[in-house]
């Protein structure tokens, strides 16, 4: 199904003034500038007195500068209690209509912000919405009046925008305006409520923010990819994803899968979080450096990210999976082990939303499960993994497929778990690396070899076999509420690696996990956890049966390795 809706500012003159309104008493003539007062550091773009349409006794100035919207109500009460500024960074639109009444001369235009707000009834602060809207009626001339509201409406948009500062450095493009986008939604994701959701908030902050959208709702697995693979990609401005994660996956591989994937992968995508995990929703509300929340108001703050429309590069890692050619685009993680299991066993728990990780985590934790095989990885230039120096020395030899028949004598415990957050790992003197595509259309992955092939010299072999979990991921956050990777950032070009040994206990990986809910597990000095910084990696699974994840989807089960682009695609994220 898809619904086509064009909205923008401009078009929407005829909407109904809202009831709580102010009234314009400007003196000046609409034919001149307004002067150019000063407020403090900022110069005043525009300013005038209105009165409120329920009691015209009660007077208020309104002054925009660069930055702010002020609202002042003049009385004698101290400045302090009258006085409302609005930070223009908050706003993500305005638009200026008439009433429907046809005998009201007066025009409006509204402002729509989303500050941060204290909740009702918790502690902490969202982004909650507020509309501010003023009457003008300067004279008995309607359109002389539209004219002077589209004025006002213009100069808050624009300098709006203008707020759209870097943030810890980095400078964000933005998306072209106004902007044309194709949102894309999973009606059946999480809960199954993602439709409502978007009815209920985010249809209107499009509308608010004059973005212009073809609703297409998904009917089947691989939908989304296969559309994204075909589309004119000219008719969009961004790609946007209302799902968990899993939609995102189709389309990222679907538009690496296009001849012409250099171009289409830097359509800037959008992603609002509608499923169970919503691990990038999460990641890039966080990066946006806003405390932590979940559900509803993690849907709008990714909402008013997704209105102001700042665009940055986002790392994606390209995985090679055994049977021959196939590759797939990952911008999330890749897991093998307990993670992985809970990802997927917990599906049946899909009623009950993002809760199901829990459930699931407490229903594997009953029957713990350890798995073997071989983990390697290529180190990242900035920082050794954590741990002791190697100790021991042992070759990383060639997948054989015999290898996952292997007898699991002694896998109920690790005999290497006695140093203390040590991989034990060692670097492998072997061949130099000869790219695994060389005859493979696409991007060249030049840190991996063929997997039928031993890994490159400088690459740290791990000498355990066995294993509770094998994690590695790109982005800060897992799930809504697993902060995997504190330090993480969309595109610092780092795969950020972690695997938990064979003999930890049922307790301390339960308190591992909760640690990882406030991001604090990789303090916690857990003797089975070792994390690394690296830039690729491999894992041969001896174990007969498991479940590999790429980005929550279940891939092959097999020799797989990874390696990390830089800033490859593109990501709404402010």
């Amino acid at each position: 199904m898809t619904v086509c809706v064009s909205l923008s500012t401009e078009s929407r003159s005829a909407d109904r003034a809202p009831s709580s309104v102010y009234e314009s008493r400007m003196d000046t003539k609409i034919t001149e500038p307004d002067p150019p007062y000063r407020n403090g550091m900022s110069e005043v773009l525009r300013y005038g007195e209105f009165t409120s349409t329920g009691n015209r006794k009660v007077r208020y100035a309104l002054s925009l500068t660069e930055r702010d919207l002020t609202i002042q109500k003049i009385t004698s009460a101290p400045l302090e209690r009258s006085k409302v500024v609005f930070n223009l960074r908050d706003c993500v639109g305005s638009r200026a209509f008439r009433a429907d009444d046809n005998t009201d001369s007066g025009a409006y235009f509204s402002a729509y912000f989303y500050p941060f707000k204290r909740r009702w009834m918790s502690s902490g602060v969202a982004r909650q919405r507020v509309e501010r809207c003023f009457r003008v009626d300067l004279v008995h001339d309607l359109c002389a009046n539209l004219e002077e509201a589209e004025k006002w409406a213009r100069t808050i948009r624009e300098s709006s925008v203008l707020q759209n500062h870097p943030r810890n450095g980095v400078v964000y493009s933005e998306v072209r305006r106004p902007c044309r986008a194709m949102l894309l939604v999973n009606p059946h994701s999480g809960k199954g409520q993602a439709l409502s959701l978007f009815t209920s908030h985010v249809q209107r902050m499009l509308n608010e923010a004059g973005v212009s959208y073809t609703l297409v709702v998904t009917e089947r697995q691989n939908h989304a990819r296969e559309m994204v693979r075909e589309a004119d990609l000219s008719q969009w401005d961004a790609l946007v994803i209302m799902s968990g994660d899993g939609l995102l996956f189709e389309v990222v591989n679907g538009l690496m899968e296009r001849e012409d994937w250099e171009e289409a992968i830097l359509t800037p995508l959008g992603i609002l979080p509608g499923g169970s995990g919503n691990a990038l929703a999460a990641s890039i509300h966080h990066y946006s450096g806003a405390q932590p929340v979940s559900s509803e108001e993690l849907l709008v703050s990714c909402g008013f990210l997704l209105c102001k429309g700042l665009v940055s590069h986002m790392d994606l890692a390209s995985v090679h999976l055994s049977s021959g050619p196939t590759r797939l685009f990952s911008f999330l993680s890749v897991a093998w082990g307990f993670v992985a299991d809970v990802d997927i066993e917990s599906e049946k728990y899909r009623h009950v939303g993002a809760a199901r990780f829990t459930l699931g985590t407490l229903v594997r934790l009953a029957s713990l499960r350890v798995y073997r095989g071989r983990l390697a990885y290529l180190p990242a230039d900035e920082a050794e993994p954590r741990g002791e120096s190697p100790q021991n020395q042992r070759p990383f030899s060639t997948f054989c497929p015999s290898d996952l028949c292997r007898p699991s004598d002694s896998v109920g415990q690790n005999t290497f778990h006695n140093s203390c957050n040590s991989n034990n790992a060692v670097r492998m003197k072997t061949s130099e690396p000869v790219p695994p595509n060389a005859t493979q259309k696409g991007l060249p992955d030049s840190l991996l070899v063929p997997l039928d092939q031993p890994v490159p010299s400088d690459w740290v072999v791990v000498p355990e076999e066995d294993f509770v979990l094998m994690l590695a991921v790109y982005q800060s956050h897992l799930a809504e509420d697993l902060y995997a990777v504190p330090d993480s950032t969309l595109n610092d070009s780092i795969i950020h690696l972690m695997y938990v040994r064979a003999g930890i206990s049922r307790t301390a990986l339960l308190r591992l996990f909760l640690a990882m809910g406030k991001g604090t597990h990789l303090e916690n000095n857990c003797p089975h956890l070792v994390y690394a910084r690296v830039k690729a990696l491999r894992l041969e699974p001896f174990s007969p049966k498991g479940v590999i994840t790429v980005d929550g989807e279940v891939v092959e089960y097999g020799p797989i390795q990874a390696q990390v682009h830089r800033g490859l695609a593109r990501l709404i994220a402010r």
